[in-house]
């Protein structure tokens, strides 16, 4: 099922139903129906901000349609929905069962021997990370 998309605008909680894109090279604004898929350099605008428009001074509009309407559900959306129930219901949940540990269910100890200080109190290193020997080690 198609999930509602909302217009771009900050603080705009409304249905998008158009969508924006600049072409730089041309100076030009084109606005048209709402994609089909979200685009990360498109913007989806509500039909209220679709309307007021503006661009600036010296770029073209093109306006691939003039009236935005939100999109109704449809019967590809509806089948999908009962798809998706369907196959829901089919899967029967697995019993939990704890996790098995190779070996004993202890963990392992906790305490181990540092290796000597490479140099300058250096006793690993990993990429740009070093691990330093304190004082009191």
């Amino acid at each position: 099922m198609r999930a509602v998309r909302q217009c771009s605008r900050s603080a705009c909680d409304r249905a998008a139903v158009a969508t924006l894109t600049y072409v730089y090279a041309d100076s030009t604004v084109v606005l048209g129906p709402l994609s089909t898929t979200v685009e990360p350099h498109a913007y989806d605008l509500c039909d209220v901000h679709a309307e007021r428009l503006t661009v600036p001074r010296g770029w073209d509009v093109v306006r691939l349609a003039t009236e935005f309407k939100p999109a109704s559900p449809s019967n590809d959306d509806l089948v999908a929905l009962a798809d998706a129930v369907r196959e829901a219901s089919r899967a029967r949940p697995q019993p939990a069962v704890p996790a098995k540990r190779p070996g004993s269910a202890a963990p392992a100890p906790v305490t181990h021997h540092l290796p000597e200080p490479l140099a300058d109190g250096e006793i690993a290193r990993r990429g740009h990370l070093r691990v330093l020997q304190g004082e009191a080690e």
